[in-house]
């Protein structure tokens, strides 16, 4: 992947921690990052769920469909001084590579990761491995999480309990910064990792995109809600990764010469 992206300006607009990791995958492969963190992320959890969990019910498995979601819930049962040990009889299921990684770094192995990183993927896949048996399901989840998995537990009637443990919002701080980087007319490729980053940046954006720049998306999920706003030219890689991404932007630019 050397110096596949020859110099193109790539402007990143996912959350500023995780930004960090991105804008140096672009460098190493010959890009510009550009950042412009469009959301912010705030670890929470409502009180009737945390007295679930120091109830010590025991959930048989727990989903987890974000980084983001696994580093709140271990940062919530620390604040609250509930025991690591009360999770030992769970399985544990990830969305995909990067989550399962940060469930290893708590101490917790995954077992269950669909092929694809998408919720659709993960309740088809989850139906027919045959891993679960029975036992309520405790879905780790933030504010802005689509209904995908809590509508397929209720159409099969698995008992089930959301924990909400982080916010998505919009880091207005950087509307200025965004519209500055769109004015000087020199970006190559936007980026974006959720439908959320697709809404903040219609919502704060002030100067229309050239047609000739490049939309990446994550995946189909957020290449839909871009669509959904009339963004066009876009490119959704096969694995729904930034490293898929970043191969499937590097194609592009070559296969262009």
């Amino acid at each position: 992947m050397s110096a596949w992206l020859h110099g193109k300006r790539i402007l990143i607009t996912r959350e500023k921690k995780q930004a960090k990791l991105f804008s140096n995958k672009v460098l190493e492969i010959g890009g510009i990052p550009v950042e412009v963190p469009l959301l912010k992320i705030t670890c929470k959890a409502g009180q009737d769920e945390i007295r679930t969990l120091q109830g010590n019910e025991h959930f048989s498995w727990l989903f987890f469909t974000s980084v983001n979601g696994v580093h709140c819930f271990f940062q919530l049962l620390d604040y609250y001084g509930i025991d690591k040990k009360v999770l030992v009889r769970s399985k544990f299921a990830a969305v995909g590579h990067k989550t399962a990684g940060a469930l290893e770094k708590y101490g917790f192995q995954t077992d269950f990761i669909p092929s694809v990183y998408s919720a659709e993927t993960m309740t088809n896949e989850f139906s027919l491995s045959n891993v679960y048996t029975d036992g309520p399901i405790l879905l780790i989840r933030g504010n802005r999480s689509r209904n995908v998995l809590p509508d397929w537990f209720r159409e099969k009637g698995i008992q089930f309990t959301q924990l909400e443990v982080y916010e998505t919002g919009r880091n207005v701080s950087v509307k200025d910064e965004l519209n500055h980087q769109l004015q000087q007319n020199n970006l190559d490729i936007i980026t974006f990792t959720s439908p959320s980053s697709v809404e903040a940046f219609m919502d704060m954006k002030e100067t229309n995109i050239t047609a000739d720049v490049l939309i990446a998306c994550i995946g189909t999920t957020t290449g839909e809600r871009a669509q959904d706003f009339g963004l066009r030219n876009l490119l959704i890689p096969d694995e729904f990764t930034i490293d898929g991404m970043l191969e499937k932007i590097g194609s592009y630019i070559e296969q262009k010469g």
